[in-house]
């Protein structure tokens, strides 16, 4: 059943505010203002307003909560093109922390054991971060000691590659082990 929307004119659409306060906006007696082509110091609100006209740029609010707030002369419209410029370039440049999960059962043979652990090995030598975990199948949560030890053994091989972030933490019906790699000194 698809939902029906009412009928009848649609509500007026809400102008998205300015995430500054600029020009005639700001309201307070003096400002401290920054900027380029002007001589930074405290003005009063109206004078750092003559001088914006003069350049014919915008004054904007930078930073309302310090005392006295502070304002710099730029053309608005550029200067939130270059904030959201910066925004992307931080969002760019962060580090994605890439999580390998590797699972196990409480039973998992030796063979098995060691493919994992290779996997593991280059997991934490590329940079990333490993979580294994056992899986409890049916009744099979009665091994959880033989699951916790299992981990316990696959962290301890690991120690040359990885520290422990997180140790064996049982979570319905997994138990989980993190692994974060070993900072490299260049």
């Amino acid at each position: 059943m698809a939902l029906k929307r009412p009928s009848g004119p649609r509500p007026p659409m809400r102008k998205k505010e300015p995430e500054h306060r600029i020009n005639e906006f700001i309201r307070v007696p003096e400002v401290r203002l920054v900027g380029d082509n002007v001589e930074p110091g405290v003005y009063p609100t109206r004078k750092a307003l003559e001088l914006a006209d003069e350049l014919e740029l915008d004054l904007v609010e930078i930073s309302p909560n310090a005392v006295p707030p502070v304002c710099k002369i730029v053309d608005y419209s550029k200067f939130i093109y270059e904030q959201k410029k910066k925004q992307k370039e931080i969002k760019a440049n962060a580090k994605q922390t890439v999580i390998k999960e590797i699972r196990f059962g409480p039973n998992t043979s030796e063979h098995d054991f060691d493919f994992k652990l290779k996997h593991a090995m280059r997991f934490l030598e590329s940079g990333e971060k490993v979580r294994a975990y056992v899986h409890f199948k049916g009744r099979a949560i009665v091994f959880k000691e033989q699951g916790e030890i299992l981990l316990l053994k696959f962290a301890q091989a690991l120690e040359d590659y990885g520290k422990v972030e997180l140790l064996p933490k049982l979570e319905g019906k997994r138990m989980f082990l993190t692994l974060a790699p070993k900072t490299t000194k260049k």
